[in-house]
């Protein structure tokens, strides 16, 4: 007979660990499977996030924001340095430390809390069964509730093999020994300008190719068209309306032949990373008899309340519709423990944030110009530009603006964009303020300390009413 579980989370990513810890803290007898492995061949919890994704990627962004600073901007300060040098396999290094600490915290966490934790793949069965296979072979559970959490993979394209030592994949990107003299990216999204940055930083040159025809489609295109000028004076080489055909290894160098323009060119890099996007990660999850459904898009099937068709079966994460964030997934794998536990998990779509750790960083909160302008929605505009902020001159950080756009005549806050120094924490006060439903005068009745870069957010909603109203036609 199977062991019996109150909850059996299959995946240990921010999405798992954390619905397996918020069960246990409720009386739930938990067991959590994961078969994440490093690159060393171990087991690891945090899945992408903590071992090959947010946390590793903002290690090496900061170390090489440091030299460039060094090498570049201290002399504004007064500051010089003599024969500034990087140690790369110090950065690897640093990063892999961090990674390591913040993993086995986790692992700690779960000791703490009591939940039981297997390393090995989590297959889902009919009847709430799980086939869990180990190094040591394989054995069976069951759970009164079982929570999916299987995380994404890296989006493959054709004729782009990924070998991670010349063609890599953002694992890859992560743990390169020494700094590429040419460094190719496809897709200028989130992980293709963040590892860019670094290794732009670090002394390599830097060619993005990006299929779409607009930089950063998701953004506010006014922040886009700022943080792209800034991009390209920084000396990233972004190619918009590209389309990468093959890359292949010849002569320990990776040849790209692109399209652009209805011409073929053909473009040699040490290094070229693969980073088109992520999708939700399904292979060897669930049975043919396990009743649970995928959508087309290869998706785990899910209600509002993250419910599949079978019932008690549960999914979250970037296995599941919605942006593939970890905090999104956090958020989901707390919310459908609250739910099996009878109480009111929540989850708002409208008021997640996005960062992007470049340099400026770019963050945002809620609707975009565009999509007001689409939805046919009134609204008004208030922005305000680093440049007048005088903590932002004081860092010697000027770059960049606040944007708020907010209704025309209730005043609330529909969205929040920020491209300028810290902007990822700036923004939790817009995310804050929409989450409450407030309005831009909210936010400029707020007494912001001075000088800070906040009252950049505060001087964009105060300059909310002093502008036309933006009609949606």
């Amino acid at each position: 007979m199977s062991d019996q579980y109150d909850v059996v989370v299959i995946g240990g990513g921010p999405a798992g660990y954390v619905a397996a810890i918020r069960a246990a803290q409720g009386g739930l007898k938990t067991l959590c499977i994961d078969r994440f492995k490093t690159k060393d061949d171990e087991y690891a919890l945090g899945g992408t996030c903590l071992n090959v994704g947010c946390i590793p990627s903002k290690a090496l962004l900061d170390s090489s924001k440091h030299y460039e600073q060094m090498t570049g901007h201290y002399d504004v300060h007064g500051i010089s340095f003599k024969d500034a040098a990087i140690d790369i396999g110090t950065m690897i290094g640093r990063k892999d430390k961090i990674v390591k600490q913040l993993t086995g915290g986790i692992k700690q966490l779960f000791k703490a809390n009591k939940v039981n934790y297997i390393a090995g793949s989590g297959r889902l069965l009919k009847d709430r069964q799980v086939e869990i296979t180990t190094d040591e072979g394989k054995q069976q559970v069951s759970g009164k509730h079982i929570i999916l959490a299987s995380g994404s993979v890296p989006v493959s394209i054709p004729n782009v093999e990924v070998d991670n030592k010349y063609i890599l994949d953002n694992t890859g990107g992560l743990n390169i020994n020494e700094v590429p003299k040419k460094f190719g990216v496809i897709g200028a999204g989130v992980i293709g300008l963040e590892m860019g940055s670094v290794w732009r930083r670090v002394g390599a040159e830097v060619t993005i190719f990006e299929a779409m025809d607009t930089f950063l489609g998701a953004c506010d295109q006014a922040i886009a068209k700022v943080a792209a000028r800034e991009f390209k004076k920084q000396g990233l080489d972004i190619h918009l309306s590209t389309f990468v055909k093959s890359a292949e290894v010849k002569n320990n160098q990776v040849e790209v032949i692109y399209e652009k323009g209805g011409e073929k060119h053909t473009e040699t890099f040490d290094k070229l990373l693969v980073a088109v996007g992520r999708k939700a990660e399904t292979e060897g999850l669930l049975s043919d008899d396990c009743g649970v459904k995928l959508t087309d898009r290869g998706q785990i099937d899910v209600n509002d309340e993250c419910q599949t068709n079978v019932d008690n079966v549960w999914a979250v994460g970037d296995a599941v519709r919605g942006p593939m964030l970890a905090h999104k997934s956090s958020e989901e794998g707390s919310a459908v423990v609250e739910r099996i536990l009878g109480e009111h998990g929540h989850v708002d779509f409208n008021t997640i944030p996005w960062v992007i750790y470049t340099e400026p960083e770019i963050a945002w909160v809620g609707q975009t110009e565009e999509q007001l302008k689409e939805a046919g929605i009134e609204y008004k505009v208030g922005t305000f530009p680093f440049a007048a902020n005088g903590r932002a001159l004081a860092m010697n950080e000027p770059t960049g603006m606040v944007k708020l756009l907010a209704d025309k005549e209730t005043d609330e806050l529909l969205g929040a964009h920020i491209f300028g120094a810290a902007a990822s924490e700036l923004i939790a006060e817009c995310v804050v303020t929409m989450e409450f439903k407030g309005c831009s005068e909210d936010l400029a009745r707020i007494v912001h300390a001075h000088p800070t870069l906040s009252e950049a957010v505060f001087e964009a909603a105060m300059s909310v009413d002093k502008r036309a109203v933006h009609k949606a036609n």
